[in-house]
């Protein structure tokens, strides 16, 4: 089975910094253990990270959402210092927004049988990019490690969990 284990946004501004979340805090050392066993088995690992520019509160999402965050160049923007050494061994997808074209068409090209998700935000950026996955691949076993998840509250967590769970993507 060829298996994509794609590691999402686990970016300091979202574990202590601007958008920083107790949540997404406990979830580290289930992230770390379970991109490590995708390491071990063989699995091709990616990373995306959440990038904008200094022009973000310009953007869409930052008039929607006007909270400068992992903004390129800064410590923001960065992959957590527990990750660094395994993000350092894979791809890294920087995205504009919530999903990541990039992920969904490198999916989508190498033809992956599973692609499994884990990181922050469950609710906006996890379920955008699960969502472009199983659109580019229907076929294919997309699944989300719900402890290696967080959201913005733990009732957005749940109902986005909710939602990916309706449309066929596994939850674990």
């Amino acid at each position: 089975m060829k298996e994509l284990f794609a590691v999402i946004d686990m970016q300091n501004d979202f574990l202590t910094g601007t958008l920083s979340n107790s949540d997404a805090v406990r979830i580290v050392p289930n992230v770390v253990r379970e991109t490590k066993h995708a390491l071990e088995r063989g699995a091709t690992v990616i990373f995306t990270r959440d990038t904008h520019g200094g022009d973000y509160l310009s953007t869409r999402e930052g008039r929607l959402l006007p909270v400068p965050h992992c903004i390129l160049g800064t410590v923001g923007h960065e992959i957590i210092d527990e990750l660094k050494p395994l993000a350092a061994r894979a791809e890294i997808f920087d995205k504009p927004t919530f999903g990541s074209e990039e992920l969904a068409l490198f999916a989508k090209s190498e033809r992956f049988d599973k692609v499994t998700l884990v990181g922050v935000c469950t609710d906006i950026c996890v379920i955008s990019n699960a969502f472009a996955v199983k659109t580019a691949l229907p076929e294919a076993d997309v699944v989300v490690l719900k402890d290696c998840c967080a959201g913005v509250t733990p009732t957005s967590h749940a109902t986005a969990l909710d939602a990916m769970r309706a449309a066929q993507i596994f939850i674990e």
